[in-house]
C-alpha cells in the first residue's frame, strides 16, 4: 500500500546510543520519518501528544515506568502500533510475549551497539517490521485480547472420524491469534502442528505460554517425536518442522535446511509435509502475518483433498498471508479468529467460497 506521507515514528529507549542508532536505521528509509525520541514513558507520552507519530519502537526496561507497564496504558488510552525492542533471553522472551498479548505489533531484537557485521540485515528487519506495524490492525489485537476473558470452557467439536492432523501457521499477530484458537479446542482434539515466525530464544516460552493456556498439551517439536492426539507441537524458532509418515502414524521431522522465501521455519514446508503425509484427512489454517508464507503450501493441502481455513481481514493484525492464501485459491472458508475453533471442529459441512483476490488488501508484503 502506497501512503502519501511518510510514517511518522518515535523512538522510546532508556540508552542515548541506542536511540540514536535506531533513529539512524529507520531514518535511513525515505517511507519513515523519526519525528522524536524519549529516555523514558514519561517523556514519550507527552511526546506523543504533540508529535502524533503513526508507530511507537519501545524498550522493555526502562526507568520509571517499564515498557510493559507503559504499554498497558497506552493501548487503553490511545491504542497505536508498538514494536518493542527485546533482548534474546529467556527473561526478554517472556517479557516480549506478554507485550505481544498486551497488543504490541511485533518485536526486534535488542541492537547490539558493536553492530558491524548483520547491520543491514538488522536495518532491513527493523525497517520492514515499522512498515508493516503503520498498517497494522491495532484494533484486531484489542477485540482479541478482550475475548480472551470471556472465553467458555472448550466445547465438544465434532471433529470428523477422519480428520487425523491440524496444521497452523501465522507469523505477525500470530502469537495471540494460534493461543485464541488452541484455548478453544476441547482435549480430544486431533494433534496439531504449528508453525509460527519466531526467534531461536523465543520459541520454548511461547510453547510454554499456550501450554498453560489451553486444555491441549503443547510443546516445543522434537526431530522423530511422535505425533498424538491432543497435543500440539511447535516449531522451534530458527528451526523447520516437517510431518512424516511413519506407517499409519505421523513423526516430526526438525531440521535446519536453508531458509524458504527468507524463513525458517517456513510455513510453506509444514504445509507441504502435511499434504504429502495426511492428504485429505488434514485441515489447514493460515492466520494473520506479513507476506505469503504458507499460501503455496495450503495451496498444495486443497489439491489434496485437504479442508482449509484462512483467518478474515476485520479480525487479522496483518491481513498479508491469508489474503495472498485467498488470491491463489487454496481457502476453502475465510472465519473471523474467534469462530475458527469451531470451523475446524466443523471442517467440511461449509461450502466452499470462490477464490478471489481482495481489492484494497493493506500492507500485503
Amino acid at each position: 500500500m502506497r501512503r502519501s506521507r511518510s510514517i511518522k515514528v518515535l523512538v522510546v529507549d532508556d540508552s542515548a546510543l541506542v536511540r540514536g542508532l535506531l533513529t539512524r536505521i529507520l531514518g535511513s528509509d525515505r517511507e519513515l520519518k523519526v519525528v522524536g525520541s524519549a529516555a523514558d514513558a514519561y517523556v514519550a507520552r507527552e511526546k506523543i501528544k504533540a508529535l502524533e507519530p503513526d508507530v511507537l519502537t519501545l524498550d522493555i526496561e526502562m526507568p520509571r515506568m517499564d515498557g510493559l507497564q507503559f504499554l498497558r496504558n497506552l493501548m487503553r488510552l490511545r491504542p497505536m502500533p508498538v514494536v518493542m525492542c527485546s533482548s534474546m533471553t529467556e527473561r526478554g522472551a517472556e517479557a516480549t510475549l506478554t507485550a505481544l498479548a498486551l497488543g504490541a505489533i511485533d518485536f526486534v531484537p535488542k541492537p547490539k551497539l558493536d553492530l558491524v557485521s548483520g547491520l543491514e540485515a538488522y536495518a532491513d528487519e527493523l525497517i520492514g517490521k515499522v512498515k508493516a506495524a503503520a498498517c497494522a490492525r491495532v484494533e484486531a489485537i484489542a477485540s482479541a485480547s478482550a475475548a480472551s476473558g470471556l472465553v467458555a470452557p472448550p466445547r465438544v467439536a465434532r471433529f470428523s472420524a477422519s480428520t487425523r492432523l491440524i496444521a497452523i501457521g501465522a507469523s505477525t499477530g500470530g502469537t495471540e491469534a494460534i493461543r485464541q484458537v488452541l484455548m478453544r479446542l476441547p482435549i480430544g482434539c486431533p494433534p496439531v502442528v504449528v508453525s509460527q515466525h519466531i526467534p531461536r530464544a523465543f520459541s520454548a516460552q511461547f510453547a510454554r505460554r499456550l501450554d498453560q493456556s489451553c486444555a491441549l498439551h503443547v510443546r516445543e517439536a522434537e526431530d522423530g517425536l511422535l505425533i498424538q492426539p491432543g497435543h500440539v507441537y511447535v516449531a522451534p524458532g530458527d528451526r523447520h518442522l516437517k510431518v512424516v509418515s511413519d506407517g499409519s502414524r505421523h513423526r516430526c521431522e526438525v531440521s535446519s535446511a536453508p531458509p524458504r522465501n527468507h524463513h525458517r521455519p517456513s510455513i510453506d514446508l509444514l504445509f507441504e509435509s502435511v499434504a504429502r503425509s495426511a492428504g485429505a484427512s488434514a485441515i489447514g489454517v493460515i492466520l494473520t502475518g506479513m507476506g505469503a508464507d504458507g499460501a503455496s503450501g495450503l495451496k498444495q493441502m486443497r489439491e489434496q483433498g485437504a479442508d482449509t481455513i484462512a483467518q478474515d481481514e476485520r479480525s487479522s493484525v496483518v491481513w498479508g498471508m491469508p489474503g495472498a492464501a485467498v488470491a491463489l485459491g487454496a481457502v476453502q472458508r475465510i472465519v473471523p479468529l474467534e469462530a475458527i475453533a469451531g470451523a475446524l471442529g466443523d471442517a467440511g459441512d461449509s461450502p466452499e467460497v470462490q477464490p478471489r483476490v481482495m481489492e484494497g488488501l493493506k500492507c500485503r508484503l
